[in-house]
């Protein structure tokens, strides 16, 4: 049977009993007037019980004076355990550590600041493969050293085939050298989807800038287009007034700076009058005399014969 089967829920008696001696415990190591009023009890284990007393220091919400009574088998007397100060279940603690690498955001970055790069950071990988070796041509490289050695030699010992031979031409990273190559690192496959991701939720086809675009960066002249194989998917803004102006974009981003989307739209046609006041309307006033027609007189005629 393990030990912890064999411990007793229920507080001893004598212990909990115990609250004038844990009280004066805390109060002798407390400053005086700081602790409060008893906050309840735990039990330890067999005759070891936990009394808890309210703190009342500034700065220590929450926090409780935690004294620790004990007795032995058989005994009828308590003894004091410890005292400490411990937070409680409401109680106000500091945020909890984290590394300045993982604290770093985006931006954060002043003029003078240096980022060091871990040495295993996932989002690099080696610029290319070869020997961490000096260039075969170099001054200090071992081939070139050997064959110097063999040069001020005056009589040379043993047959020609067993003379040093030249520098070989060329390695990898005499090759990467010159051709200007020579990063030690570079993004690796993590690095660029990580990168990806990063933009895509900036300036991708889920914001809703892009989603009230009349068109998308692909087809947008200001799109300046980028080499690697992001470029299958990005681009950089060259619209000054663009809100993505100098910004990686995704070629689904759109905004209301599209070079298509420039064409001033017509000047409204209004609507032909329902009453037409700019011409006499004819209608009939008597019927005509020598025909059954109806005489006709304009709108000026009619208001005469009113006034006559």
């Amino acid at each position: 049977m393990s030990a912890a089967t064999t411990r007793s829920r229920t507080p001893d008696r004598l212990c909990a009993e115990a609250v004038d001696l844990a009280r004066a415990a805390a109060e002798e190591a407390a400053a005086p007037g700081v602790v409060g009023e008893h906050a309840g009890l735990e039990s330890e284990g067999d005759r070891v019980v936990t009394h808890f007393f309210e703190c009342k220091e500034l700065g220590y919400r929450g926090w409780r004076w935690a004294v620790t009574v004990a007795r032995a088998s058989r005994a009828k007397f308590v003894t004091l355990d410890e005292v400490v100060l411990l937070p409680g279940p409401d109680a106000l603690l500091a945020p909890e550590w984290v590394p300045w690498s993982e604290r770093l955001r985006p931006g954060d970055m002043g003029p003078g600041d240096l980022l060091p790069t871990d040495a295993e950071d996932l989002r690099l990988e080696p610029g290319f493969s070869g020997e961490d070796e000096p260039a075969p041509d170099s001054a200090v490289s071992t081939q070139m050293a050997e064959l110097v050695e063999a040069e001020d030699a005056e009589v040379t010992a043993g047959a020609p085939a067993t003379l040093p031979v030249a520098p070989a031409r060329g390695s990898i990273a005499a090759v990467a050298a010159e051709l200007g190559m020579g990063r030690a690192r570079v993004l690796s496959r993590y690095g660029l989807h990580v990168a990806a991701d990063r933009w895509e939720e900036s300036y991708g086809a889920k914001t809703p800038m892009a989603q009230a675009a009349p068109a998308s960066c692909v087809s947008c002249g200001f799109l300046q287009p980028i080499g690697g194989t992001l470029g299958q998917a990005f681009g950089v803004c060259a619209n000054e007034f663009s809100p993505a102006d100098g910004r990686v974009v995704s070629l689904a981003y759109g905004c209301g700076g599209h070079s298509e989307a420039a064409v001033m739209p017509k000047p409204p046609q209004p609507a032909p009058p329902v009453i037409d006041e700019t011409r006499v309307d004819p209608f009939p006033l008597r019927p005509a005399a020598d025909s059954g027609s109806v005489s006709v007189v304009s709108d000026d005629s009619a208001a005469e014969l009113g006034h006559s």
